[in-house]
């Protein structure tokens, strides 16, 4: 039947009269309670307010408060859905809800002029409905605290716009559509409901409902008020522009509308129509450009992300999990896939917690044939299942090392080790730790075994810097066989040229020849690099003894190779280390050129076993010495002793007690030492007699992440020093920092702690920087939210500080007779230096602040860290190639293990599971052991003055290495030389050049890196019966950095350390650069090679009446130190 605009009338006014009269009796309850309560508070209020204020009245109404109170509690819980009933109640509400507006889409199919009657069965059910609603809201009208705003609440005003006209329908008896599509607006609650349910967990599908309930609701809200209006035409026309439209053609109205399409076919013709779609549009545009696209995004990647991993039998795999970032993701396949396109035959399985942003997908797509990302976490073991973590060859956690919580960063890769190795205890892992003393949790874990790797940054980071500071340019020249150079560059200068090509050589492992077997190191090696030009460095082969493996740094010739040995060698490719494999005394004894050296066919070699020589062998020996190297190379002469290497070991080692050694025998030891005792005070200043010690500029405070100086500590007092060589470590910094860490250093010798900082000159003053070796200056851990670019702010004001000065020096004499060559007078006019300075960089893209600061103009434009000249030059470090050691670890571990026992001081991963039982094992007892310290040292030897002199000829750097390992065993690596001329080069930098070629031509002011044997003394002497009696020093410093008197003796002996010296000092004077250049002052300083921490200072006159008593005391004590040594 028709309804009457009276009746509409009647329905509509319903709804708004009940909303406005709510409203404004909320109001006016709100203002008579402010009345009464403000009130209350004045004084004196009258007999009427005492009444009610009585004792009994009173506690009436505490009565009522409390049980009000405590309905409400009820109430409050039941509608929050934290109990059973309460998230039944919330279910029926929604339930009810979506029933009511599908009577509603039922219902519009009539006319809405038209009234249905009770004879519509919908029409009790939707009453019914209304009746909850009704109980529903007057629970949430009770237990809500501010009454005006529950009333203006969405949901409350859907009930307050659609219950009223059913109880009018009611007493009609006809029910009219009306507003009862505000129903629709319940939708909105859809997330909540299947949560409740259960149905939805993850943030994105809980994300996705929320966009598609705000879409749906929108769009079903918005076609009920188009329906209504253009059904109904405008009221002050009486419906003569009204027109006939059912509620799907609303629907595809306001979709139309939407999308910003509009195809004119149905249009708004009221009005109130066109006017709402005026609105609606501009709405539309942020509902469609927005909610949609998300929608999509969120659907797309949940199916493309969600998936599992598909294993292909035969094709291998590995899971990447940890710190996934467009960073990380680009160095790690950067390394990974350094080989050849087609030589890769492992796909990645990158593991990320979150979803890729659109450069990481960018760049999985770059590396689609190799990547392929799901989303997941490694802590569940739904998502390892995904990604098959079972049948992968390798888990890789990749750290975030510039994250400002380095503790629990560590902590949340652990944790992820532990879920794997719980999935699958047989799943290899390799782990990157930030902070060494995290590394002991992961022994611990009882599935762990012998294939798992561990890198930890700060062990490596801070070995590779305290070796720099023991060799110049060694920290540089280790990092070059463990970087990927792949970025073609045009060399400008030719020490350019020299650096770049020995950018080329990496640490390559294989496996010897069973020709081998039974020929000393020195003989392979020798053999290796004159006929197959290759540098074998080191070898690893099973003990006899305990069966395990052992790795060996040019091992004397007491050892003899076994079947099976690898080999580690210095080379450009693989492809030439398969020479050492292929190798055959018999097949290729006339074969010169390498190239040609491959897989023979000889069936029957003859074997070489341990402790035996065959002629074939030394046969096509001498015949590769006669042929290869004619007369210009110098012939493997008789060596200098046939003592046995165990003779030589105990004639060499101090006698029991005299040096303290941690209980592995690795380390120099000291009973524990209280910080107060080596607290330097600048008053002071005048007894601080520091000469030729290394000081280390660390940043942070009682609140800043340990960064673990225990490491850097170690390598620089490894036990294959004598405790006379090692040098003064002087730590400048916080000292409630420094608190900190001296719990981990307290065991270790001759450490000092100066409270201050390396941004003030007068602290560096008191450390005596002016006649320090090498001034480290580290790192300190990421501040909180701080960028990239600015996480080495300190490092770079502390090197511009430092930089700035100057030290006056006469002349460029050396201090030790291991240096270049001999000089003429003293030149009238001073020259200046400045102070030997190791930079730390967190961020290797800060390179060119330090370029600036060391005024160097000739780098390689546009280029990284690695091609800068300051890195060439050893004055600066970044740990960020250490990111390349994952790939490196899975591809051979061997190469690892190699790196940890050169930048640690001899450390095997054993050995430092060992260490970290108590601090590195070191408050636990000492020992006198000598196990662990006949191990080589690396060091810098100058060709002119030092026992390389002795070799001839010494024309090229084979020479050199042939010569200096038959006559000394000494195994030569690389060189260090100077960049330009004295005149071009007032500072004489130098560069590294790693593994030059056979025939490189070798200059007079070369410097050579070693690896020198623990008992090998490399002074230039003229008596070798004293030869014994001096150690090496493991650091040779340069030329411009020291003076010597020439007319003193080249070698100093052993001083006793107590004794006081006799000579006058005068301290280097440290000035900025502005300094006059006609200041004559001059500073003589001579170095002892035994105690780097002892310097005589004073004339001429008094120094030569010196080097005589010195050199009598040699002559006197030279027997009793053979007996000591």
């Amino acid at each position: 039947m028709a309804c009457t605009t009276e009746v509409q009338v009647a329905f509509i006014l319903s709804s708004f009269v009940t909303f406005f009269i709510g409203l404004f009796f909320l109001f006016v309850f709100r203002l008579l309670w402010k009345a009464i309560k403000k009130w209350q508070n004045i004084k004196a209020t009258g007999i009427i307010l005492g009444l009610l204020l009585t004792q009994t009245v009173g506690k009436k109404h505490r009565k009522s408060l409390h049980l009000q109170g405590l309905f409400r509690n009820r109430i409050e819980m039941l509608l929050s859905a934290q109990t059973f009933v309460g998230q039944v109640l919330a279910i029926l509400v929604f339930v009810l809800s979506i029933g009511s507006l599908i009577i509603y889409f039922i219902n519009s199919s009539d006319p809405v002029g038209s009234c249905s009657s009770y004879e519509d069965k919908t029409i009790p059910i939707d009453l019914t409905f209304n009746v909850f609603f009704s109980f529903y809201f007057g629970l949430r009208f009770v237990a809500a605290d501010d009454k005006i705003k529950f009333w203006l609440e969405m949901n409350s005003m859907v009930d307050i716009f659609t219950i009223p006209p059913t109880f009018i329908s009611y007493y009609l008896k006809s029910n009219w559509l009306g507003l009862r599509f505000l129903r629709a607006l319940r939708l909105l609650e859809l997330p909540q409901i299947l949560q409740i349910l259960q149905i939805i967990r993850t943030s994105n599908s809980v994300k996705f409902s929320k966009l598609l309930s705000i879409v749906l609701s929108t769009w079903f809200t918005a076609a009920g008020f188009i329906h209504l209006v253009e059904n109904s035409g405008d009221p002050w026309l009486k419906g003569r522009n009204s027109q006939n439209i059912s509620y799907f053609e609303s629907i595809y109205l306001v979709m139309a509308t939407t999308s910003t399409v509009g195809f004119g076919d149905v249009v708004a013709k009221t009005s109130l129509g066109r006017t709402f779609i005026m609105f609606f549009t501009l709405g539309s545009l942020v509902l469609f450009a927005n909610y949609i696209p998300e929608m999509v995004e969120i659907f797309a990647n949940k199916r493309k992300y969600t998936n599992s991993y598909e294993v292909v039998k035969g094709k291998k795999f590995i899971v990447v999990c940890g710190n996934i970032t467009v960073d990380s993701v680009t160095a790690f396949l950067r390394n990974f896939l350094r080989h050849k396109s087609g030589e890769i035959n492992i796909e990645i399985v990158f593991l990320g917690e979150v979803p890729p942003s659109l450069e990481l997908e960018t760049l999985f797509k770059c590396y689609m044939a190799y990547t392929t990302f799901v989303s997941g976490s490694a802590l569940k073991w739904e998502d390892l299942r995904r990604v098959a973590v079972d049948s992968a060859e390798a888990c890789l956690i990749i750290a975030n090392p510039l994250c400002s919580d380095s503790h629990a960063e560590d902590i949340s890769n652990i944790m992820r080790v532990l879920s794997i190795k719980n999935y699958n205890p047989n799943t290899r892992v390799i782990i990157q730790i930030l902070q060494s003393h995290n590394k002991v949790f992961l022994p611990k874990i009882p599935s762990w075994n012998t294939v798992d790797n561990i890198i930890c940054f700060a062990e490596l980071k801070l070995g590779f810097m305290a070796q720099g500071c023991l060799v110049p340019g060694l920290c540089t020249f280790l990092t070059t066989l463990f970087i990927e150079q792949n970025k073609k560059v045009s060399p400008t200068q030719p020490w350019q040229k020299y650096f770049v090509n020995g950018l080329r050589n990496k640490i390559l492992t294989q496996r010897l020849s069973d020709d081998f077997i039974g020929m000393s190191f020195p003989e392979v090696s020798r053999l290796c690099f004159v006929k197959m030009r290759l540098m074998l460095i080191a070898i690893e082969q099973k003990s006899f003894l305990h069966g395990c493996c052992s790795l060996m740094l040019n091992p004397p010739a007491d050892v003899k190779l076994r079947k099976n040995t690898l080999g580690f060698f210095i080379a450009e490719s693989s492809r030439d280390v398969m020479r050492a494999a292929f190798y055959c005394a018999k097949c290729h004894s006339d074969i010169f050129i390498p190239e040609l050296i491959g897989k023979c066919g000889c069936k029957t070699k003859i074997r070489h076993f341990p402790g035996t020589m065959v002629l074939v062998r030394r046969k096509s020996t001498k015949e590769l010495s006669d042929s290869t190297l004619s007369d210009d190379w110098p012939r493997r002469p008789e060596r200098l002793s046939n003592v046995s290497f165990a003779t030589r070991l105990f004639l060499y080692e101090p006698e029991s007690g005299s040096e303290q050694l941690d209980e592995s025998g690795m380390f120099h030891w000291c009973k524990a030492i209280a910080i107060d005792r080596v607290i330097l005070k600048r008053m002071d200043r005048s007894k601080h007699e520091f000469h030729n010690h290394v000081i280390a500029c660390v940043f942070g405070d009682a609140h800043s992440t340990l960064m673990g100086l225990r490491n850097f500590v170690i390598p620089l007092r490894a036990s294959n020093y004598t405790r006379q060589e090692l040098k003064d470590i002087v730590f400048i910094g916080n000292l409630e920092y420094l608190k900190r860490e001296w719990v981990f250093l307290r065991n270790f010798p001759r450490l000092y702690v100066l409270p201050g900082s390396a941004l003030f000159p007068d602290d560096l003053r008191v450390a005596n920087i002016e006649e320090c070796s090498m001034c480290a200056i580290l790192s300190s851990s990421p501040k909180a939210e701080s960028s990239p670019a600015l996480v080495d702010t300190e490092t770079i004001m502390a090197t511009l500080n430092i930089g700035s000065l100057r030290i006056i020096s006469p002349s460029h004499f050396p201090e030790d007779p291991r240096t270049l060559e001999s000089f003429g007078d003293f030149p009238e006019t001073p020259k200046y230096r400045r102070i030997p300075i190791l930079t730390e960089l967190k961020n290797p893209s800060n390179i060119h602040y330090i370029e600036q600061l060391n005024g160097l103009v000739e780098s390689f434009s546009g280029t990284g860290l690695h091609l800068s000249t300051s890195f060439a030059t050893g004055s600066v470090f970044s740990g960020s190639f250490l990111d390349s050691l994952l790939a490196t670890a899975f591809y051979n571990y061997h190469v690892l293990e190699l790196l940890h026992m050169l930048v640690t001081g001899g450390i095997s991963s054993q050995l430092a599971q060992f260490l970290d039982k108590s601090f590195c094992g070191l408050n636990q007892s000492c020992t006198s052991a000598v196990s662990g310290r006949t191990r080589c040292k690396l060091g810098l030897l100058s060709l002119n003055e030092t026992i390389l002199s002795d070799i001839q000829p010494r024309k090229t750097f084979g020479q050199v290495f042939c010569g200096s390992l038959d006559t000394f065993g000494i195994l030569c690596l690389g060189l260090y030389r100077m960049i330009d001329e004295e005149e071009n080069n007032p500072e004489q930098k130098r560069f590294v050049i790693t593994r030059p070629p056979n025939e490189f031509k070798l200059l007079s002011s070369d410097l050579v890196f070693c690896a020198i044997p623990y008992n090998t003394s490399c002074n230039k002497v003229e008596d070798t019966s004293s030869q014994s009696t001096y150690e090496i020093v493991n650091v040779v410093p340069l030329a411009s950095e020291t003076v010597t008197n020439v007319t003193s003796s080249p070698f100093v002996g052993p001083v006793n350390k107590t004794t006081k010296q006799s000579l006058t000092t005068s301290l280097h004077h440290v000035e900025p650069k502005t300094i006059s250049a006609g200041n004559t002052k001059q500073t003589f300083l001579t170095h002892s090679n035994k105690l780097s921490s002892q310097t005589y200072l004073g004339e001429t006159e008094t120094m030569r009446e010196n080097k005589k008593e010195t050199m009598k005391e040699i002559t006197e004590n030279a027997p009793a130190s053979s007996q000591s040594n």
